[in-house]
């Protein structure tokens, strides 16, 4: 059975590909230990016709994509994956999956799980402007594109204290998830005023309520289909509060973990007790059906009466997760050659 890593690169990438010296080596190496051929693909919308054709001589694909590559999206390499899968070759994740699971649109389809948020969802930047009114005066809102990486499109918005109805000209706190970017302050017709680019093109925004714990970092459970493969945290994250001098947190690593880490033994429970199911549920997917490789990012919310941790859906990695630890290789490679061999 021949298995193709699929990842994005140039036409150099193309011509050097070794699977030995990749960051996928560790998953070619188990592959191989599991009776299979890995096979180095790589990915450009310059040569996507090349890369169509490697693709249809293959059992299974397992991609690492973006999705916003240098300024373009997956919409060529989506229609190229749904071709492939078509043609019968075992696609992960399939773009009709990550178009369920791998978008902020998940936020919103699992509000009412335990593990959700009181998130609205906003089509137009109309509507935008007159949701928010309402909802930044009931305390600070992150708002999210429907589909992106590395904190392009996630911005944090807040009123001024005091602030008890918003106006076009008054002002309010604005800050862009990306790395080293500042606390604006601008009037709010403004700040709404920059998110039009979301909304080109039928896309939306996600409006959620900013977790005051975010300080503490989020909690990463990175998945091979139903099995918790390992973890990661990240102390330092995205809009974390400034220091008291203004200073925005350095961002540190993410450290990893193994699945069996007794330090992360709660949410594991969870995870495999309850939000499982929970999530299935909410999105109609069977557990057969999840991707071979994804992560859940879960914020920490308030402490409940007993003062332990409660957790708030971030966000559903499954389009491109990397990197992710070593112990997921293994689980990996043994699912899908049970997938393959009709198990």
């Amino acid at each position: 059975m021949k298995i193709g890593l699929v990842w994005h690169g140039d036409r150099d990438a193309q011509g050097s590909a070794d699977l030995a010296t990749s960051r996928f080596a560790g998953a070619a190496a188990c592959m191989e230990a599991a009776g299979m051929e890995a096979v180095a693909v790589i990915y450009n919308d310059d040569f996507a016709d090349e890369a169509r054709t490697q693709m249809l001589g293959l059992d299974a694909i397992q991609v690492w994509v973006n999705p916003i590559v240098g300024g373009r999206n997956r919409t060529k390499l989506d229609g190229v994956l749904r071709e492939v899968s078509d043609s019968g070759v075992r696609v992960f994740t399939h773009p009709d999956l990550i178009q369920k699971m791998g978008t902020k649109q998940v936020l919103a389809d699992t509000r009412t799980a335990s593990f959700g948020s009181d998130v609205h969802v906003y089509s137009s930047l109309d509507a935008l402007k007159d949701g928010l009114k309402t909802q930044l005066c009931l305390g600070p809102l992150v708002l999210k594109q429907h589909r992106g990486h590395s904190g392009g499109g996630i911005w944090k918005f807040s009123a001024l204290a005091g602030t008890s109805e918003l106006l076009g000209s008054t002002e309010i706190h604005i800050r862009h998830a990306e790395r080293g970017c500042p606390v604006e302050t601008v009037a709010y017709d403004v700040a709404v005023g920059r998110m039009a680019p979301y909304f080109e093109s039928g896309g939306c925004m996600f409006a959620q309520p900013f977790q005051e714990r975010i300080g503490e970092g989020m909690v990463r459970i990175y998945m091979v289909r139903d099995e918790v493969a390992g973890f990661g945290h990240q102390a330092a994250v995205a809009l974390a509060p400034e220091s008291a001098d203004g200073e925005l947190p350095d961002m540190g690593p993410r450290l990893y973990y193994p699945p069996d880490d007794p330090q992360f033994s709660g949410i594991r429970e969870r995870m495999q007790a309850r939000w499982l199911d929970e999530l299935t549920d909410c999105l109609k997917v069977s557990r057969t059906d999840l991707p071979l490789l994804w992560d859940a990012d879960f914020m920490f919310g308030p402490k409940d009466t007993n003062g332990e941790d409660t957790y708030i859906l971030c966000e559903i990695n499954v389009s491109c997760v990397s990197p992710y630890p070593e112990w997921a290789n293994e689980p990996m490679a043994r699912h899908l050659r049970q997938i393959l061999e009709g198990k």
